[in-house]
């Protein structure tokens, strides 16, 4: 059984070339089957209307330490970025 099921999503990875409405199913922290119907899951995220891509890459990022840390900090600015589906920031120098 995988852990998480992630159905009806537009499936997008640049790499494969892939870009369809499709199930990705997770099992151990890593994606073990991408398709149609790719089996049940624990957990089961309904991803219709959304897209459903490897990790975004941001080459420019400004965080605000050191010297304006009441304004962000480098982990504030990494949190922000994963809650926007970023999991690599470059951080400029300010």
């Amino acid at each position: 059984m995988n852990d998480i099921l992630i159905t009806s999503g537009r499936v997008i990875d640049p790499a494969s070339g892939r870009d369809e409405t499709a199930d990705v199913a997770i099992a151990k922290g890593r994606i073990v089957k991408v398709g149609k119907a790719a089996g049940k899951a624990r957990n089961t995220i309904d991803a219709k209307g959304k897209i459903v891509a490897p990790g975004l890459i941001d080459l420019h990022v400004h965080c605000r330490e050191p010297g304006h840390e009441e304004e962000e900090t480098i982990a504030t600015a990494a949190a922000a970025a994963v809650a926007g589906g970023f999991t690599t920031i470059c951080a400029m120098p300010n």
